[in-house]
């Protein structure tokens, strides 16, 4: 059955597209970077339409393939997420999880009526190859909603590749095991829903020499622009309705056995239905089709760990204000990524060093000119230090050491009964550890975001925004990772109204991209857009020739109809 789709499905696919040029969303990234001469098999995980699928999730079994060497033997995994659809409908999160662990956060843009969309987002999981070396459990949750006035479904197909090892393209380097921090359901995403904090019992072999924890946060809901809400001082002096409060700023924390372990200074990812949707038709912003995860060095806590007993991991989420509290809510999980030692003996050692103030220092500066007219700026710095000796029971001793110094800034200003709002936000800062003296984790990065927002009718329901939006990071997420260096800029502006005949607006996006990394791999692209249509588009670098980029079609007029209601700064209209 899986043969057979593989050979039906791009056909099927290739003659939608002819039939109906639908318009093809993607977002701007570097191409796979997986031996393209190896020989690769491709095995299809799961097809599904998601229509009224709120509380029905695909789960699927997997058996891995044999026909590409021994299971767990590969060079590489990716996989091939390909979407349509037609109509009305939000973008919608997307959860992949393997065996409990989560190994891709995506997105759907937001489809338009009459041809139609389609997308395709690849991702390189070779980290997680002790999963698909093994039968196992995938579950695909996509919670859509059919209704009136939101008739769009999500026709998905997701397929595996598997690149074949030689001497020319060896194994792909991975941990041992991966331990889950979800909630272990068997039928769901297993994201745990920020606030309460969430907590699992997690017992380690006694053999572990080295874990690496990938976090995924993402706001949802009241928080999904976290970093538009205003501190609770000055929440007063908006119109009701205006915005949220508990304040910008937000931090992701992940103790162990009550200890703070590490924490995350998030990038703001805006879905293609926020703020203006024609802001991202048809290129998304960076990192909605791909959230980002973020990576803390749990190896200093490895000699408490490695006594074969339960012990807390514990992730939550955190503002500036006194209370530290937020609104509902932030979905949120974690994987451990661990490498045992040889032996079967008892890791041992001890932890030398540890700073970690459970909070970062804040502060809140601002004034109130009268009602809806607001200034302020809030700051946030955070510096962990902890060291640790680690010793495996065949005799390697390590020196650990994991350091973090970030920073946060975030000013708002609201004018005329807060109809004209400015944001500009940054987040920056490094985070390193080494294992004597090499490098393990390194995590240079600066995520600045500046918008300007002004509804231009008395009602709230026509506006014109601008968006600039850039992602810079230099990352190495474990050592046997490869490390990369990503820089995109995207700035978009947009003009969108609420109407009852139907929601329209207009826009235009500029992208620059570039990407290296450790191998010798480069990839440049720029690529602009107005309304709908690609008005340039330009790639460079050694991958550019392994670049799948199909045309996109041309909008059908300068103003674009059919959008569900967005998401505004600081609201949510879901």
């Amino acid at each position: 059955m899986h043969a057979l789709l593989i050979l039906l499905l791009p056909g099927l696919l290739s003659l939608w597209r002819a039939l109906a040029s639908p318009l093809v969303d993607f977002q701007v990234a570097q191409p796979l970077t997986l031996p393209q001469d190896a020989k690769q098999c491709t095995v299809a995980i799961l097809q599904r339409t998601f229509a009224s699928s709120y509380g029905s999730p695909e789960v699927v079994q997997y058996t891995p393939p044999t026909d590409c060497g021994p299971a767990g033997s590969w060079a590489g995994i990716s996989l091939n997420f390909t979407v349509t659809s037609n109509g009305t409908q939000y973008d919608r999160l997307g959860i992949f999880t393997f065996d409990n662990v989560e190994i891709w956060r995506t997105s759907t843009p937001e489809p338009t009526r009459g041809d139609g969309i389609v997308w395709t987002a690849l991702k390189d999981v070779t980290r997680f190859t002790p999963l698909f070396a093994k039968a196992g459990t995938f579950v695909l949750e996509l919670d859509n909603i059919v209704e009136t006035g939101l008739d769009g479904e999500y026709a998905t197909t997701l397929h595996a590749t598997f690149y074949q090892s030689s001497a020319k393209h060896p194994p792909g380097q991975h941990a041992d095991l991966i331990i889950p921090v979800t909630t272990l359901a068997a039928d769901s995403g297993d994201v745990a829903s920020v606030p309460s904090a969430f907590s699992l019992n997690v017992t380690f072999p006694r053999n572990a020499a080295a874990i690496y924890a990938e976090i995924i946060p993402s706001g949802n809901g009241q928080e999904e622009f976290w970093s538009m809400n205003v501190p609770n001082e000055y929440f007063g002096a908006l119109p009701s309705g205006a915005t949220y409060g508990d304040g910008p700023f937000r931090e992701t924390r992940l103790f162990v056995d009550g200890l703070l372990a590490g924490v995350v200074f998030p990038y703001l990812v805006v879905f293609t239905g926020g703020i203006a949707p024609t802001l991202w038709r048809p290129i998304a912003a960076y990192a909605a089709l791909d959230l980002p995860a973020y990576n803390i060095d749990l190896t200093p806590f490895v000699p408490m760990l490695s006594d074969g007993k339960p012990h807390n991991i514990t992730l939550d989420i955190v503002s500036a204000e006194g209370d530290h509290a937020i609104n509902q809510n932030w979905y949120v999980t974690a994987s451990l990524h661990v490498v045992l030692d040889p032996s079967n003996k008892a890791t041992t050692g001890a932890m030398t060093v540890y700073s970690a103030p459970l909070y970062a220092s804040t502060s809140t500066t601002g004034k109130i000119n009268g009602p809806g007219d607001v200034d302020f700026t809030v700051r946030a710095s955070r510096n962990i230090h902890i060291e640790a000796e680690v010793v495996t029971g065949s005799g390697k001793s390590t020196y650990v050491v994991w350091t973090q110094s970030l920073s946060y800034e975030n000013t708002q200003t609201y004018r005329q009964s807060a109809s004209v709002q400015t944001l500009y936000q940054i987040a920056q800062g490094n985070m390193s550890s080494t294992h004597n003296g090499a490098e393990a984790i390194v995590d240079d990065f600066s995520f600045p975001f500046t918008m300007d927002f002004t509804y231009t009718d008395a009602n709230w329901t026509t506006w014109i925004t601008s968006v600039d939006h850039s992602y810079t990071r230099d990352l190495l997420s474990a050592p046997f990772m490869t490390r990369t260096n990503i820089q995109e800029r995207q700035q978009a502006n947009a003009f969108f109204e609420l109407a009852p005949t139907g929601n329209f607006g207009n826009g235009t996006s500029s992208n620059t991209f570039s990407y290296s990394d450790a191998k010798g791999n480069t990839y440049t692209r720029t690529a602009a857009s107005v309304n709908s249509t690609i008005v340039s588009d330009h790639e460079g670098g050694t991958l550019a020739a392994a670049s799948p980029r199909p045309a996109s079609s041309p909008a059908d007029s300068d103003t674009q109809t059919g959008f569900a209601r967005p998401r505004l700064p600081g609201r949510s209209a879901r």
